[in-house]
């Protein structure tokens, strides 16, 4: 039987202390995080991080401080966000890949993400591509609807990244697909033959999507940045 990957997602780039105070924003609060999430079991650790006010950053130092911290604790496979959060310019997210990471989020795809746009261009997907096969830096590839997934094989086929692949399906967010047990199959029968993948169900619908993604032989993500609660009070 394959084993179960759980990926952690701790921070996430709009969960704040008015949400839960037990979201970590500092690096060692990450940090210290992932290490307790590695000890129960988790495998990767899905990374954003913050500035000193708790807003959204791709400063490279201040991953670094995570990444060290991370390490000299655990050998949890590190995943850095090269979104950061919208509205980030492509130069900085692309800069993240130059701190080496296992792997690296690929947002396959422009969207209207909450009240704002999500903004992936099909020029920086190939770009980042391109950095991530020239750095052995695993793709994350998030996928928030269908679309995604094919805009993510015709990149693939210019060579720009290799298969394996590994989706992250991403259900529920305000702009992408709603986190139905459909919608879920229709992805998982729209990516090629011998992908890995896993699946996030935001907010309220984490637990349904997690409990679904296992019993269909996916993986899991679970964290802060997609759910605050483990079930909402009917």
């Amino acid at each position: 039987m394959e084993k179960l990957i759980i990926t952690v997602a701790p921070t996430g780039a709009q969960t704040t202390r008015e949400h839960t105070p037990y979201v970590p924003l500092s690096p060692k609060e990450i940090a210290d995080s992932v290490y307790e999430s590695w000890k129960e079991g988790a495998a990767i650790a899905h990374i954003h991080v913050r500035d000193h006010r708790g807003e959204n950053t791709l400063n490279l130092d201040t991953y670094k401080e995570v990444i060290d911290r991370v390490q000299d604790k655990c050998d949890i496979i590190l995943n850095l966000t090269t979104a950061g959060g919208i509205g980030n310019d492509d130069e900085d997210r692309l800069k993240v890949c130059e701190l080496n990471p296992e792997m690296a989020t690929f947002d396959a795809g422009t969207m209207n993400f909450g009240s704002g746009v999500f903004h992936n261009t099909p020029e920086f997907l190939e770009r980042l591509a391109a950095v991530t096969k020239e750095r052995q830096i695993k793709p994350e590839i998030e996928i928030f609807d269908v679309g995604m997934i094919h805009n993510t094989l015709r990149i693939a086929k210019k060579g720009l990244i290799e298969d394996p692949f590994h989706f992250q399906f991403v259900l529920g967010v305000h702009g992408g697909m709603p986190a139905t047990p459909k919608n879920l199959m229709f992805l998982i029968d729209s990516i090629p033959e011998g992908s890995t993948w896993s699946a996030i169900g935001a907010s309220k619908d984490q637990l349904t999507i997690n409990t679904m993604s296992i019993l269909l032989g996916g993986h899991v993500r679970v964290g802060m940045e997609d759910s605050v609660y483990f079930r909402r009070n009917p």
